[in-house]
């Protein structure tokens, strides 16, 4: 599942995301959901979330 849609992310979540100095080359990185911080129901380009080591970047992947 993509995370575009805000309704399918929820705190504790397991996914890929794509760090902000990664965008150009698509590295993902994996970790738990701690925030989620687009408000919008949709994004284009992923919902932008914090992971709970503090990384930020927008979701790629939902695993769970």
């Amino acid at each position: 599942m993509d995370g575009k849609n805000r309704k399918d992310i929820q705190v504790g979540s397991e996914v890929n995301i794509v760090l902000k100095q990664d965008q150009r080359s698509g590295n993902l990185t994996h970790g738990f959901v701690k925030d989620i911080l687009t408000h919008s129901s949709f994004h284009p380009h992923g919902i932008k979330v914090r992971l709970e080591d503090g990384q930020v970047g927008r979701v790629k992947e939902i695993l769970t």
